[in-house]
């Protein structure tokens, strides 16, 4: 798993907040083995956790990972 989120994000800290926050994500989601590459948004910096849990559970689903 790949996660990347650039400085068009934030500083340093909103950064690493998102970082942390998706990696809890995905350790909580039991995913099957897959590779992955998740790429944060300028807007991620600004949403809450639930917020980037609801729209990482739906891509999921789009992607056929998650039933």
């Amino acid at each position: 798993m790949g996660i990347v989120v650039s400085k068009k994000v934030g500083k340093a800290v909103v950064r690493n907040r998102v970082k942390r926050r998706v990696r809890e994500i995905v350790r909580k989601s039991h995913l099957p083995p897959a590779e992955l590459m998740i790429i944060a948004r300028p807007e991620a910096a600004e949403a809450s956790y639930a917020e980037l849990a609801r729209d990482f559970y739906e891509l999921l689903k789009k992607s056929g990972l998650a039933g």
